[in-house]
């Protein structure tokens, strides 16, 4: 028993000593945690905008702070804590001529929580990146809205003979706004190192809802689809808790 006891010291000793060597000539390290903040923008998608990519003529502020847990070299999980303003006016758009007679408008003040995966589509979330690295982005979450509305600037008379705008912004007018909603975030984005614990990063999402009433508006605007959002952002990414490849545990005999 003494000399398995024995080989198997001596034999450790020879990997671990191998793996050191290995690490001291690679400098390879495993980070562990990723902290990050970007500033940017909300982008409100929904009845109160002809724009198909959204409402851009009326960008809301907002700002992101998240914490990633590096899984492997390609994925990682991203809990993400967004706020910021989502709003839209029909004052803005001439064209239909309708959305300025009709001039609905809402602002809403949106926080939001949310759990991601995000895929480094180059697998290097371990080491030096110093390339541009995309990825992309999906998961669940959580909104919590403060919605005001409008329609102080309604051309009645515009509408007289139309009895489905009518009844629908009656219906609108005494419906409960929502609170908190469920968002399904996906998105893309690049980050470039600038040293091996600091990042700059880049990336645009979208926000898929299941409500109509983001905007205060369903029934006399468009009731057959929900209201929607994106987020456009710049920000930068610290690397932490690094531990090397190969930790050669203490010999004990």
């Amino acid at each position: 028993m003494k000399v398995i006891s024995r080989k198997s010291i001596v034999l450790s000793l020879i990997v671990c000593s191998f793996f050191s060597s290995a690490r001291a000539q690679t400098n390879v390290t495993i980070p562990k945690h990723e902290i990050g903040f970007s500033l940017g923008m909300f982008i409100y998608q929904g009845d109160l905008t002809p724009e198909s990519a959204g409402a851009f003529k009326t960008p809301g502020f907002a700002f992101n702070l998240f914490y990633n847990r590096l899984l492997s070299r390609s994925f990682s999980l991203r809990t993400n804590l967004a706020h910021g303003k989502i709003w839209a006016d029909e004052a803005n758009y001439d064209n239909p001529e309708w959305r300025k007679q009709r001039s609905f408008w809402f602002n809403a003040r949106n926080t939001e929580i949310s759990e991601l995966l995000v895929w480094n589509i180059l697998g290097n979330n371990y080491g030096e990146r110093k390339i541009v690295s995309p990825y992309v982005f999906g998961g669940v979450g959580l909104a919590s809205l403060h919605i005001n509305r409008g329609w102080n600037n309604f051309n009645y008379d515009y509408f007289a003979n139309d009895s489905a705008v009518l009844n629908g912004l009656a219906a609108d007018s005494v419906h409960s706004l929502p609170g908190t909603i469920a968002v399904i975030p996906v998105g893309v984005g690049v980050r470039y190192s600038i040293s091996n614990s600091l990042s700059i990063m880049a990336e645009a999402s979208y926000r898929f809802t299941f409500n109509d009433y983001i905007d205060g508006f369903s029934q006399s605007s468009n009731p057959n689809t929900n209201d929607h959002y994106s987020n456009y952002s710049i920000g930068l990414i610290y690397t932490f808790g690094k531990k090397t490849d190969y930790d050669c545990p203490v010999m004990r005999y």
